[in-house]
């Protein structure tokens, strides 16, 4: 079995990656400065090492675990937080992605499976779904750092063999989402709903998303481990759902008594930090992977909700 690093292991995604290889036998380090990963969610049949992607501490840990591959997970995921700060996106997004890149580079490490996005890759304005080859130029700094990794993740490849499988995400949802700051609408709800509080929906609630489930995420990211691929990939279900549909089914899972309120939510009326042509519709293609690694979804949106629900019900605060 492999020696392989997880960063951002103590995350949403991250940690479900964690899970999934310690059960294949894999034996599984984790990077993560717990800025928002739990500690709780690292499991504890994987070494740990508190550190930040842009410490220099990171070459002595890929020196003395000489890892085979290398899950890249450890970001700053907020896109409007990027457009306020967008030197401390690249701070994180770019800069720590290439230290882990160099790094791994230099310990000899044969393959790397990035989490990169394909929501902020594409727009309305693009044929939908959106396949790899139709993307636009991103709209916000966190979108141009995750496409800038893709091309460094090119580079690496050609200067140094390291093999490459850059998941373009859709909105994931599932366990152990946080519902705390903006990014995941469906956590954020859910949360609210089961403690009684009214969740508030940005805009007119017709924007949409294409929403995939961890556990199928997860699928993807093992079949590129094995995979010989080398390429960017939409993993989605090519379907879009609105933000109203989302509350009135999550309505209905919660038993909840919440109305329909329309705003900005966390004070976003009052901030002066924007992203230009915030995207109305979303939703990826995911022929390429289907073709190349075997991969779709399994989970329906119903399903994946109703799981969602039941665990937030069991662990949520």
């Amino acid at each position: 079995m492999a020696k392989i690093i997880v960063t951002g292991g103590a995350g949403f995604i991250g940690s479900h990656i964690v899970d999934a290889l310690v059960r294949r036998g894999h034996r599984v380090s984790v990077i993560d400065n717990l800025s928002t990963g739990k500690k709780e969610n690292i499991n504890p049949k994987a070494k740990f090492y508190k550190v930040d992607i842009r410490d220099k501490k990171i070459a002595n840990i890929f020196k003395k675990e000489k890892p085979e591959a290398v899950f890249h997970y450890a970001a700053q995921i907020d896109a409007r937080a990027s457009a306020c700060d967008p030197i401390f996106d690249a701070e994180i997004n770019v800069l720590g992605s290439i230290n882990i890149l160099q790094n791994a580079a230099d310990a000899g490490v044969k393959k790397i499976i990035f989490s990169s996005s394909g929501g902020s890759l594409s727009s309305e304005e693009t044929i939908l779904p959106t396949p790899e080859d139709k993307i636009s130029l991103p709209v916000s700094p966190y979108g141009a750092a995750k496409f800038s990794t893709e091309m460094y993740l090119h580079y690496f490849w050609k200067t140094y063999g390291m093999k490459y499988v850059a998941l373009r995400l859709a909105n994931v949802y599932g366990p152990r989402q946080s519902p705390e700051g903006e990014a995941g609408v469906i956590a954020i709800f859910t949360d609210k709903m089961l403690c009684g509080k009214q969740p508030i929906i940005f805009g007119s609630g017709r924007q949409t998303r294409d929403y995939v489930y961890v556990g199928d995420v997860i699928l993807a990211n093992l079949l590129a481990l094995k995979s010989n691929k080398v390429g960017s990939f939409n993993v989605g279900t090519s379907q879009e759902t609105n933000v109203v549909q989302l509350f009135r089914t999550l309505k209905k899972l919660t038993g909840s008594g919440a109305s329909e309120v329309h705003g900005a939510p966390n004070g976003q009326e009052k901030t002066t930090c924007r992203i230009a042509g915030e995207q109305m519709r979303s939703a990826l293609d995911y022929s390429k992977i289907r073709r190349e690694l075997g991969w779709k979804p399994s989970v329906s949106l119903d399903q994946g909700l109703e799981m969602t629900v039941e665990w937030f019900r069991v662990h949520g605060q």
